[in-house]
């Protein structure tokens, strides 16, 4: 079992955790930002499930406390660490990642097939250029491509297999006792910022929309993205304490 291992290490370790079609690479300015403290691992070398990814991101941390950063996928695989870890991890912040599942295993399959078939470059086109939002930089979405251009098909099938078998966190996020902070763009239908209105609203959640702005909102507006991720740690950081 996991836990709190190492009570001396006074700062968390942050970690983050990337979206489809992406790797850890996406979060080189906040590695950068929180030098010392936070890793990005890329999750598809863990396997093909959230449990296989949450296994390896706590393998990949150290034994103290840790935050949890997640978008998308990534999001979701920061609920299964937490659950996994419940008291090691002190809180998470989800940037267009909901609880909630609905399951699609039509669209899964439609979307396995179409990597197969067409490659990854096509669906880029096709799954991941379409949530962007529609202000959204061409440079930064040309670096996300470039990204996604670097994974191979059977690494993106497996992204696709972990985001569509997950199992439903509502239960966990309604009782955990750590913080979750949600984060999303105001263009983000994939979820909408009202996904997650139902549990944000408990003690030491908040939920945070920033304008313009679509799926991938650390890429899309890094400014605004670095002060709401400034404020969600110290939040994080100050429930731990308040909590014991």
């Amino acid at each position: 079992m996991h836990g709190r291992k190492n009570e001396a290490m006074t700062s968390p370790q942050i970690v983050f955790l990337h979206a489809l079609p992406l790797d850890g690479r996406m979060w080189a300015a906040q590695i950068e930002r929180y030098e010392g403290r936070a890793i990005a691992p890329t999750l598809y070398l863990f396997g093909s499930s959230l449990r296989d990814w949450s296994s390896g991101v706590l393998d990949a941390a150290h034994d103290g406390s840790l935050i949890i950063i997640g978008c998308s996928v990534g999001g979701l695989c920061a609920l299964e660490v937490a659950r996994a870890a419940p008291v090691q991890v002190l809180g998470v912040v989800l940037i267009g990642a909901k609880a909630g599942v609905r399951p699609e295993p039509a669209f899964r399959d439609e979307a396995v097939r179409y990597i197969r078939t067409h490659g990854v470059a096509a669906a880029w086109d096709k799954y991941w250029r379409p949530i962007f939002g529609r202000n959204a930089d061409d440079a930064a979405v040309d670096a996300a491509r470039e990204l996604a251009l670097a994974q191979s098909a059977d690494d993106l099938v497996d992204g696709i297999f972990a985001f569509h078998n997950r199992d439903d966190f509502t239960d966990f996020a309604r009782t955990w006792r750590g913080t979750i902070i949600s984060i999303n763009g105001d263009q983000d239908h994939t979820p909408s910022a009202a996904a997650n209105a139902d549990w944000t609203s408990l003690r030491n959640r908040g939920a945070q929309v920033v304008d313009d702005c679509g799926h991938y909102v650390s890429l899309e507006q890094p400014q605004r993205f670095a002060a709401l991720l400034d404020d969600a740690i110290s939040c994080i950081e100050e429930c731990a304490l308040a909590n014991g």
